[in-house]
Parts: structure tokens; sequence; C-alpha cells
């Protein structure tokens, strides 16, 4: 058995009063960028700590996920606002309504084209910002699939989870889909990333389970110690090792090359763990929608 490495967390609160850091994303300038989702804010956070942060207007549009663009600026959705927006490393905003009303859009990713692609939840669309504002939608075969999160796939297309479908959605640059079934009945895929062995990983939130899904659309589940764990988002490191939220356990989980799991507890009790993201340093952030940032380092950073 490979032994696992130790981990020390440290939580800095964010300033004010029901902030909810949701999406996590880490700049062109090493910091840690994130939505506040209840607050209507971006914040931004560095190594040691030191936040600032940037009103949207409205401030009720619901920041979610925020991606690092192909420009240098951080790309979000806006779920209540119908928007997709971009922010400047120096603060400066500007937001592009999405054409369909009440979208919901809701997962951001850069595509293998260079445009920023995202899923809209509540209308069964995957939607295309090129960096000037122009967006174009592509439909999905089916309703009510509500499309989560998003990633680019080492084939050139555009990866997704379709959370009400039990399905992994594939979408070409073209806008031609696939869909490929989740094995488990009922397990409410939400995080999606491309991996270092080329596959899709996914956590599998209602299921306690990630998988894992070629580009041939074979899928293979993992069960987690804690099925009830509920895991979110998740990422890898350098070292190829996979980390997962598991947002009804509070804890970071980590899963390494060769299949171990192993799991981190978080000092402050029902911190709600979401948005997860590797810092330039090897560090690991997670947003606590409870009001804080988590960096998790490991003995072997």
């Amino acid at each position: 058995m490979v032994a696992q490495p130790s981990v020390s967390v440290v939580e800095y609160p964010v300033p004010g009063e029901a902030q909810g850091p949701y999406g996590v994303a880490v700049g062109g300038d090493g910091a840690v960028w994130f939505t506040q989702v209840h607050g209507g804010r971006i914040g931004r956070m560095t190594s040691a700590g030191q936040y600032r942060s940037y009103r949207l207007d409205p401030a009720s549009g619901g920041p979610s996920v925020i991606t690092a663009g192909p420009d240098g600026a951080l790309w979000f959705t806006e779920i209540h606002a119908n928007r997709i927006s971009r922010i400047t490393l120096d603060g400066d905003i500007a937001s592009f309504e999405v054409p369909t009303e009440a979208a919901g859009p809701y997962g951001i990713a850069v595509g293998p084209d260079g445009a920023v692609w995202f899923t809209e939840m509540n209308t069964d669309k995957i939607g295309r910002i090129t960096q000037d504002g122009s967006i174009d939608e592509f439909p999905l075969p089916d309703s009510g699939t509500f499309p989560a999160m998003i990633s680019a796939g080492s084939d050139g297309a555009l990866w997704f989870t379709l959370n009400q479908a039990n399905q992994i959605g594939r979408m070409s640059t073209e806008g031609a889909v696939t869909v490929f079934p989740i094995p488990t009945e009922g397990s409410g895929a939400v995080g999606i990333t491309s991996g270092p062995d080329g596959a899709l990983w996914f956590t599998e939130l209602l299921a306690g389970q990630l998988g894992r899904i070629t580009t041939d659309g074979d899928i293979t589940e993992f069960p987690l110690p804690d099925r009830d764990a509920r895991p979110h988002a998740l990422a890898f490191d350098a070292r190829g090792a996979c980390w997962f939220t598991e947002w009804g356990a509070n804890r970071v989980g980590r899963r390494d090359a060769h299949g171990q799991i192993s799991r981190y507890e978080l000092p402050t009790p029902s911190s709600e763990p979401h948005g997860l993201a590797i810092g330039v340093e090897g560090h690991v952030w997670v947003a606590l929608e409870s009001g804080s940032i988590a960096r998790l380092t490991t003995d072997d950073s």
C-alpha cells in the first residue's frame, strides 16, 4: 500500500455575512479567484490569505462557477442574472446576457477552440461565448436533463454531466451530441474534469461514487468509503491524484493514481465544501459555502 500524504488545513474567513464562496479557480496572477454566490461578489485570495472582492451589479445575480479564460481574465456564470461575465486581473467586469431567458447558466470551461463553453441548466442547452461576447446556443436531444458541470476532453470535444438524465454528454465544437448512460441509476452526477489518463472523471453526488468515462464512452465507477459523502467538484494535481469535495461529509477526498482513497476532515463543522482547484504552488483550494476559503497543503508539496 502506498503511503498517503498528511495534510494541513488553513481556513481563511471571507468578510461579510452570508457571502457563500462557491466556485473557485486559479488566475494567471497565481491568486485564487472565487464566486460569492449569496453575496454577489467575486473574491480574490492570495496564498497568504490576503483578500479583496469586487461587487457585481446586480448583486443578486448568483455568481456560480468560475474558470480561468483563454484571454487571461476569469469567466463565470451568473445563474440568476442569466449572464456570462468576465473579470480581469485588475477587477474590470463585463457581462453578457444569455439569449434564452431564464436559462440558468451554471458550469463553465474553456473549450478546445479557444471559446468559453457553459451549461444552461433550465433549458437543456450548451452555450458558447467568444472573447468579444458573441453567444451561440446548442440544444440537447432531451428535456429535463439539467446539464451541470462541463469540461474540455482530450478528444477535442466538450463533456458534461446531465444531472437529472443520469448521463454523461459529449458535444463536438459544431454542436453534435452523444450521450452515455451512467450504470448506477439516480447517480446525480455533477462535477466533471479531464484526467491525466485522457479520460473524463466525474462525481456522482447521490450515489457516493467517482466515475471515469473514456472518450469512447466506456464508464467505470468507484464507490467511496462513505456513500453518503455527496461528492461535488474534483480536480487533478501534478502527481495525478484526484481531489474532490465531500459536500455531505465536511471533508476533502483524495484518490491517488493507484486507486487508494484518503479523506481529510475540515476544521469547521458543516462548512459545505463545493468548488475545488489546484494552486500554482500545489495547494488544494476549496470554497466553503459557509463563509471561508480553505487551503490544504500536503507534506510532500
